[in-house]
């Protein structure tokens, strides 16, 4: 961190002046106004750019750190530069004092809750106040900033974590730069890095802001932050070599809807208007693909699908569903004490959701445990709908895992699936996508002792579009219980692709603005029709019955 090293001497020099000046201003007040770019000087200076050309730069934190995305011809690859003030050797002094002197009483501030930011404004400038020491309107807030960063944030990963484009940040070990996962340029190198002293203390924070412990002895962690982000953690170099490493899978503030899926290319309309109809008539589904593949992403987007009085419950070992519904109960797993008591995992989890009859179940992944993957299956067999992951690539694979051990689900369990959906991570061009490879349907049923599948959409690399087979027995069993004849069946599916096609036209892509949306259609489809064809009603004023 900036300013947190200092040369003795000159520590002791600067400390032996502010205690001299200290008791000649004794009583003396320091007023700070509110900082005004108009009237006070930058916070933060420009780039350091060298030969790197600068391709892209917006705030992270404004007006006191920003992100500038440059590009080197000779490599061909982009870097990720965190912008942050700079501080002369006054400041620096200064803040090494202040770090020392500030975080005890803001520990016990009693307004820290209400208003963190504001609690250390007021308990930076009492210090100052103290030290008599008046300093510009920039200064303040220069050290304001980094004081904030360390006492109320992340270190100097900070504006990192504020950044809603990167999904992802891994420090592989000290002295080596933080990468993160960008959505416009996929893995990129940072300027930022971690000394061996400062990233074993960085880790332990992490793990403590977490409510775990880590340790010499329990060197490995995985949990969540505060936020809902995904952590994992090494300390030292019991089990990671090069020494301390972390990684962080970030939360979306805003999860993903189905519009964002459309404009992402994720999925086409005649998809979404298909899993509308599958999810809103109780089929059951499983998202399969590889590692950050978006498998929970997609599932969360069009679980806002299910209508909006339906009762649900979601399981995780990590929070990270996120749902526009009030009849949802969010069950997350939890690790037992010193000796294993009081554990709480997915199976205690799944046991307890089925005797609140709920009637749609979210299971964040299966991935080895028998008995989940077994009680799971057991809940479509007594008629929940239910949802969950699957790390596989391909429908036959997720099949073979399945039925085979340590998973053991029996093929007339099995049959209780109505969908499987692949999803991959590829590359097109120079750019990382994600697209839904297929849509599947299992049509085994009665005695039939294998499972055969029927293709209903297919990716179609070559030139990024989906096919469309749409032999759905899906939809047919679901106009055989409703009573449809073909035709209406043909105008649900019809009318949930305008829609979809609405709100994408519109820009509509607001998480409450897209679930009012579609809960008013599922409630009154006539009168939101007539609306969205006449363009004379926003999202907002769909309220739903």
């Amino acid at each position: 961190m900036a300013g947190e090293q200092t040369d003795g001497g000159a520590l002791g020099s600067v400390q032996a002046w502010l205690s001299r000046a200290a008791a000649a201003v004794t009583g003396s007040r320091v007023h700070v106004p509110d900082y005004d770019p108009g009237r006070h000087g930058r916070l933060v200076g420009p780039p350091a750019l060298g030969d790197r050309e600068e391709v892209e730069r917006y705030w992270l934190n404004a007006p006191f750190a920003y992100a500038s995305l440059t590009y080197d011809d000779e490599t061909d690859e982009h870097r990720y530069e965190v912008v942050e003030p700079s501080l002369d050797d006054v400041e620096i002094d200064l803040l090494a004092r202040l770090f020392r002197d500030i975080r005890d009483p803001l520990l016990y501030r009693e307004d820290v809750a209400e208003d963190s930011g504001e609690a250390l404004r007021e308990e930076l400038r009492q210090r100052l106040e103290e030290y008599g020491v008046d300093v510009p309107t920039e200064s303040f807030y220069r050290l304001y900033y980094y004081l904030y960063r360390s006492f109320l944030g992340y270190g100097k990963l900070d504006p990192i974590m504020g950044d809603p484009g990167v999904e992802d940040v891994s420090c592989d070990g000290p002295d080596l730069p933080v990468f993160v996962y960008h959505e416009d340029y996929t893995d990129v190198e940072t300027n930022v890095a971690f000394d061996p002293d400062e990233l074993d203390d960085f880790v332990i924070h992490l793990a403590q802001r977490s409510g775990r412990h880590v340790s010499v002895s329990d060197p490995v962690v995985s949990t969540t932050l505060p936020d809902g982000s995904r952590i994992e953690l090494a300390l030292g170099e019991e089990v990671t070599p090069r020494g301390s490493a972390f990684t962080i899978r970030k939360y979306a503030d805003e999860p993903f809807t189905p519009i964002d899926l459309l404009e992402y290319g994720t999925y086409d309309v005649s998809m979404l208007a298909f899993l509308w109809l599958a999810i809103e008539n109780n089929k059951s589904l499983i998202f399969a693909g590889g590692t950050a593949a978006g498998k929970t992403t997609s599932m969360n987007a069009v679980s806002m699908f299910v209508p909006r009085k339906s009762k649900v419950i979601s399981i995780e070992d990590t929070r990270e569903i996120t749902l526009p519904h009030d009849n949802w109960i969010q069950s997350v797993t939890r690790e037992g004490f010193e000796g294993g008591r009081g554990e709480i995992g997915m199976y205690e989890l799944l046991q307890a959701a089925l005797r609140q009859r709920p009637e749609y179940l979210l299971v964040g992944e299966i991935r080895t445990e028998q008995d989940v993957a077994l009680a799971f299956f057991q809940a479509m067999a007594t008629g929940h709908t239910a949802y969950t992951t699957v790390h596989s690539e391909s429908v036959r694979g997720v099949i073979n895992r399945l039925e085979n051990e340590p998973l053991g689900v029996p093929t007339q369990m099995l049959k209780e699936l109505d969908i499987i959906s692949i999803q991959r991570q590829v590359m097109l061009g120079d750019e990382r996508v994600r697209r839904n490879d297929s849509i599947t349907e299992l049509l085994a049923r009665g005695d039939a002792e294998d499972i055969s599948v029927n293709d209903v959409f297919e990716w179609d690399p070559r030139t990024d579009s989906y096919n469309e087979a749409f032999e759905s027995e899906v939809l047919q069993e679901i106009a055989d219980d409703r009573g449809w004849s073909a035709r209406r069946l043909d105008r649900e599916f019809e009318r949930r692709k305008e829609v979809l096609r609405h709100l994408i036209r519109n820009d509509v892509t607001w998480y409450e603005d897209v679930a009012r949306t579609i809960h008013a259609f599922i409630d009154d489809q006539e009168r939101v029709l007539e609306a969205l064809r006449a363009d004379d009603r926003s999202p907002s004023e769909l309220e739903v019955g």
